[in-house]
């Protein structure tokens, strides 16, 4: 279960959140947030990502979280403050996940104020960061209270040789420990207790597997995907319908005009037959005329 936190709303000074700064500046501008007087910026002026890999690793680990979890606060690279007052204090996870705090925007995640720390980071490992998240980060999350800590080598040559992909950490009795992994159809996968999903590496992408089905959460483009598939199904039914409407109208008038041929034949046969009367009634009235004229004579 995740950890307790130790921080709360309680006990704060004065309005948690100020209506404007001395220079009539809002509180929760694209800057940053005033709080207790202090303000926190919005960023620290450092890349996201050392390169596209590395965003869309990021990317698609927060888009698969914030479609499992839409009332969740789920977001990427978001400065994460942790000393009160101290606003270098902070650092910004490559993916952060909060429940129970709301799923609305936020220019930075400051855990006195939310009341909790997040529950899950998630850190991308580049050449440039891995030390920090080895060990600084790793402590600044583990003082924080952070329940699980997790770092993911997308090119299997960041983290020490030999070691896996995909690392995580759980905090038990405030430290952390590594998470054991698991394999499942030769795949390796670590369960977050945090997030309730297995979590495995499948190429330079993050998979999130719910437990109780064992399904895999789709990623967006294989989402995609299924819609375009499940859309040109639905076209081809729909075109399919229309087809078999078409033939059955024709079926249809076929059938019409072969009743209304019939039916003309039928009247033809009734004509004809009513003429062969007629000829036959002339016939014997002519007959009878012969016969009259016959006995007169």
């Amino acid at each position: 279960m995740a950890a307790q936190s130790t921080f709360s709303r309680q006990g704060l000074e004065g309005p948690a959140w100020p209506v404007a700064d001395a220079n009539g500046n809002s509180p929760d501008g694209a800057g940053g947030r005033w709080l207790d007087g202090v303000f926190y910026p919005a960023s620290d002026g450092e890349r996201m990502a050392d390169d596209s890999a590395q965003a869309a690793a990021m990317g698609s680990a927060m888009m698969d979280l914030l479609t499992h979890f839409p009332h969740a606060f789920v977001t990427v690279d978001m400065l994460l403050y942790y000393c009160r007052g101290v606003v270098r204090r902070r650092t910004a996870p490559d993916v952060l996940v909060a429940f129970g705090v709301g799923a609305h925007h936020r220019s930075s995640y400051i855990p006195w104020y939310e009341g909790k720390p997040p529950d899950w980071v998630l850190e991308v490992t580049s050449t440039g960061t891995v030390a920090k998240d080895l060990d600084e980060k790793r402590d600044i999350y583990q003082a924080a209270k952070v329940p699980e800590y997790w770092l993911f080598d997308r090119k299997r040559r960041v983290l020490p040789a030999g070691g896996p992909s995909l690392q995580g950490l759980r905090l038990c009795r405030g430290k952390y420990v590594a998470i054991e992994p698991r394999f499942e159809g030769g795949q390796r996968l670590l369960r977050s207790e945090a997030l309730g999903l297995d979590v495995g590496a499948e190429g330079r992408l993050l998979r999130f597997r719910e437990v109780a089905s064992g399904e895999d959460l789709l990623h967006q483009a294989e989402e995609k995907a299924l819609r375009l598939a499940a859309t040109a199904r639905a076209d081809q039914e729909a075109a399919a319908r229309v087809a078999e409407t078409a033939r059955a109208d024709r079926e249809a008038a076929a059938r019409m005009a072969a009743t209304a041929r019939a039916d003309r034949e039928a009247a033809a046969r009734m004509a004809a037959t009513r003429r062969a009367e007629q000829a036959l009634a002339e016939v014997a009235e002519l007959e009878a005329s012969i016969q009259r004229l016959q006995r007169q004579a």
